[in-house]
């Protein structure tokens, strides 16, 4: 999952591993909350962040706007160190993932976000339509990403190489 030409990332298996990184998975979608369809990014996303060493449950499926802040508000709550949503971070009039998670955020941090839409607009020229934040709510970090499978796939090759450094910034580690 890292980027090409990106430093290979050895994982352990979250079940052995001394202190897993404890993530949530929260998908943003109107339809797939109301049933109309299965969503596929939510499934991709708690694989990835398995195969990246995190203890993470099946996805959280809610629709777009202030569920979304219920179910990050939840994650907070349950001692959750890492939410990556998926979903709601496009330009329709639905899409409400960015300002309901930029509410709960205490600061932003930009670069993630960045360079997750720089990753994907050359193979995608529409990611840079993409308003998805990167941010962090106490010491947990939330990364929205788009709701496709691709989008899910570029956000995970992302943050493999940063993510376990990012959690133990936010615990308070050493650079």
């Amino acid at each position: 999952m890292a980027p090409p030409g990106g430093p290979t990332v050895t994982v352990e298996d979250p079940g052995t591993a001394p202190n897993p990184i404890h993530a949530r998975v929260v998908v943003a979608s109107n339809r797939a909350a109301a049933g109309v369809y299965a969503d596929t990014s939510g499934p991709l996303l708690v694989d990835g962040l398995r195969r990246l060493g995190c203890a993470v449950d099946r996805p959280v499926v809610v629709p777009d706007g202030e569920p979304v802040g219920v179910a990050l508000r939840a994650a907070l709550a349950d001692g959750v160190q890492v939410v990556l949503t998926s979903g709601g971070t496009g330009v329709t009039p639905t899409d409400r993932t960015p300002e309901v998670t930029r509410a709960l955020l205490d600061y932003e941090i930009p670069g993630i976000a960045e360079a997750i839409r720089a990753y994907s607009r050359e193979r995608v020229p529409t990611s840079a339509l993409s308003r998805g934040l990167a941010g962090v709510v106490g010491r947990m970090l939330v990364v929205n990403l788009p709701g496709s499978t691709g989008g899910a796939r570029d956000g995970l090759a992302v943050l493999a190489p940063i993510l376990a450094h990012t959690v133990q910034q936010l615990a308070g580690g050493d650079h």
